[in-house]
């Protein structure tokens, strides 16, 4: 039976769109929307340069009213993420600015409770591992091929490009449990951890661990090795969140009048 898995890349980002323009309803407030938004930009659904969809249609996705979303944008675009340009080809653009996402991400993490920060990571965990579990008895040799060339090819791409790319592996691995409920739960829970698990991308070393982990997923799901697979996620979830908690209480030591942006610079040249 196939799976969405030998589809294109942009398959996923549409899973990541679709989490992230989620009805919010009665909780429409500006700054959950924009939140939702930030996590759009993170985890790649949008790049740079995009256009982001209309006040109205992200009014119509979202639930909520033009106005909210206008006040949302303005946060965005008060935050360096967005840029509005008039005009017959107008509307609101991912600017390209690394720096100014990470940051948000920074801040995002420091205001995180420890005990909120813990426990999204063992939601990401275990609903990862369930998916592992069930892909290792239904994924095809086709569709584990497709898997490990997407993440040989992130090997040499720029911090944001293997973000990327590799959330990509991540929401197809998942997809390759053939469970619709399992795979959505994935897209969601991915769509709020990506954006602190981004963080690590400062970290050369970080990303080599969660490259070694994918692949030994992968190696894991060929061989229909349950344990293996599960243990790999395992494995990379909590490494990650050893190195967030490490980072937060980093970032949470830094003296308030010193400059985010300065902090992390130092930090991606001292790596």
């Amino acid at each position: 039976m196939s799976t969405p898995f030998a589809q294109s890349p942009s398959h996923s980002t549409s899973r990541l769109r679709t989490a992230a323009f989620a009805p919010i309803g009665d909780e429409g407030r500006t700054e959950l929307v924009e939140s939702r938004l930030v996590q759009a930009i993170s985890v790649g659904a949008f790049t740079e340069g995009e256009r982001l969809p209309s006040e109205t249609e992200l009014s119509a996705l979202m639930g909520v009213a033009v106005v909210t979303v206008r006040e949302a944008l303005s946060g965005l675009r008060h935050r360096g993420l967005i840029e509005t340009k008039r005009g017959r080809n107008g509307g609101s653009f991912v600017r390209p600015s690394r720096g100014a996402v990470e940051e948000v991400n920074a801040r995002a993490l420091m205001a995180m409770p420890r005990v909120a920060l813990a426990d999204l990571g063992v939601h990401y965990e275990v609903v990862s591992a369930a998916c592992a579990e069930y892909a290792c008895q239904r994924a095809t040799e086709e569709e584990l091929d497709v898997a490990a060339e997407v993440l040989a090819s992130a090997r040499d791409l720029d911090a944001a490009q293997w973000r990327r790319r590799v959330t990509e592996v991540q929401l197809e691995l998942a997809a390759l449990s053939q469970s619709v409920r399992l795979t959505n739960e994935h897209v969601r829970v991915q769509t709020e951890f990506t954006p602190l698990l981004a963080l690590q991308d400062l970290d050369e070393r970080a990303r080599l661990a969660t490259h070694d982990a994918l692949t030994a997923q992968i190696l894991a799901t060929r061989d229909s090795d349950v344990a293996a697979a599960r243990a790999a996620v395992r494995d990379s979830v909590r490494g990650s969140m050893r190195w967030l908690v490490t980072f937060r209480t980093e970032l949470l030591a830094v003296p308030q009048d010193a400059s985010l942006h300065a902090t992390l610079e130092t930090r991606r040249q001292t790596i």
